[in-house]
């Protein structure tokens, strides 16, 4: 059975492909995508036995996943009407599946859908609907997703499923802006192709003995004899951090792209059954990893990336019994790039590329507490600071503050209000912005003043007029 808010979700989606064949479907990470398209795809095949539907998969490791999901609606893989796949394979065998004309594809993890191997499938199925699943509709280059689908359907918030009591509450803590830590990863200038922090040079600055240990520690203090996941900079950063935390007793295994298919499946069990503590990870559990039972997540890599932040801290939100809460260790001073995971995201405007998935290191100092907003506290006294971390806030707070029915200001503090003009270079036409985010593209050929939200403008025909 389908949870009530799914089941809205479904009944949005049908009356949408009225209207529109391309529909993508944000949904937090821990809310059960995988079982909405699987419902989808039962009731497709139910109305039409001769229907033929593929599932795309981003990786390898997932297809097995949803497979399993489809099977317990009564689809088995050997069915043969729905197909899940892996987009590397497909990519590789369009051959073999070029006089199959599936009536519909549904692409899971579709923020992943503007690389070129995906635009494929619209290219060569355009009859075909398509369904697109993310709990991230974004991309850190602001590039949107209108060109493939046509309109998006969005969900409750993560601040609306916790206090719903779909999602696990949280404690978070934090490394101080004064810390050491922050001071490196404030030092970060380089970037890599996709516009994040380059790899080799977060590895050069944090892959460090006291890196790690400040790592151990606050595992020690916050987390210990719990069950987490640690998200790492590189393959020899995620070594070495299972190497110490090992050396110290905590019972500690790294999985990246490099272990064997066999043996990471068995490691992944022995950590799902508990013979092992803490597994340390480089991408590999950033999407569709479900194992609700996890205490604690720990952010080990810097990231301007939003879907990465949201991804990472989501494998610890799922609830299950007996866990009362996820413990998040920000080791790299996400919080002041993203605000909390429960902040309000405008998902609409990021499919639609007027918003970039991305955090600004100049938000640094303007994040905002939920002590703050709770206890109506100075904002400067908020925080409790221990060493190197501080408490942004506990779980009992968190729950509390949701449960007043408030709304959440963070990213009011975190973008600026003002509404402002800027230049395409391309064009040398001026469009609008209200801090990061684009409200009028470059229209105009000029802008001669803003108040509020109005501004002054001149059009193509000369004219002047307010907008």
């Amino acid at each position: 059975m389908l949870r009530p808010y799914q089941q809205n979700i479904k009944h949005n989606l049908f009356e949408a492909w009225r209207q529109y064949p391309s529909v993508m479907v944000q949904m937090p990470t821990g809310t059960g995508k995988t079982h909405l398209l699987a419902s989808v795809i039962s009731d497709r095949t139910m109305a039409d036995d001769t229907a033929s539907i593929w599932i795309v998969a981003h990786r390898r490791e997932l297809v097995e996943q949803i497979e399993e999901t489809v099977a317990r609606y009564g689809i088995s893989k050997d069915d043969g009407r729905v197909k899940v796949m892996s987009i590397q394979w497909l990519s590789k065998h369009w051959e073999d599946v070029k006089d199959e004309r599936p009536s519909l594809i549904v692409i899971d993890e579709a923020h992943h859908a503007l690389a070129g191997t995906y635009r494929e499938l619209w290219l060569r199925y355009p009859n075909a609907k398509k369904l697109g699943t993310t709990a991230t509709p974004c991309r850190l280059n602001r590039k949107g997703f209108t060109n493939l689908f046509d309109t998006l359907i969005t969900s409750d918030s993560i601040a609306d499923f916790i206090r719903q009591g779909w999602l696990s509450t949280f404690d978070y803590v934090s490394i101080r802006p004064d810390s050491e830590e922050q001071r490196l990863i404030n030092g970060l200038e380089r970037r890599g192709a996709d516009g994040d922090f380059q790899v080799k040079e977060m590895d050069t600055v944090l892959n460090r003995r006291p890196s790690i240990e400040r790592l151990y520690e606050s595992v020690r203090q916050y987390a210990d004899s719990k069950k987490g996941i640690v998200y790492a900079i590189s393959i020899s950063h995620a070594r070495n951090i299972a190497g110490y935390y090992n050396q110290y007793g905590m019972n500690t295994i790294a999985i990246d792209s490099k272990t064997p298919a066999n043996e990471r499946k068995r490691l992944v069990e022995n950590f799902r059954q508990g013979k092992i503590q803490v597994l340390v990870n480089v991408d590999v559990f950033s999407e569709g990893f479900d194992c609700p039972d996890v205490e604690f997540i720990q952010l080990a890599r810097p990231t301007l990336s939003l879907p990465k932040y949201l991804q990472q801290v989501g494998r610890g939100l799922r609830k299950t019994e007996g866990k009362e809460s996820c413990m998040i260790i920000d080791n790299v001073g996400l919080y002041r790039l993203f605000g909390l995971p429960t902040a309000h995201r405008d998902w609409q405007a990021m499919f639609e590329g007027r918003l970039a998935g991305k955090g600004y290191p100049e938000a640094n100092t303007r994040a905002v507490s939920y002590m703050a907003l709770s206890q109506g506290t100075d904002k400067d006294k908020t925080a409790e600071t221990d060493g190197q971390l501080e408490t942004i806030v506990s779980h009992g707070q968190l729950l509390d503050y949701l449960q007043s029915g408030k709304s959440l200001p963070e990213n009011d503090s975190l973008q600026p209000e003002k509404l402002r003009p800027f230049k395409d270079r391309a064009s040398g036409l001026y469009g609008l912005k209200r801090g990061n985010k684009i409200t009028s593209t470059a229209r105009y050929h000029n802008v001669l003043d803003t108040d509020e939200g109005l501004a002054t403008v001149c059009f193509d025909n000369g004219q002047t007029g307010i907008v």
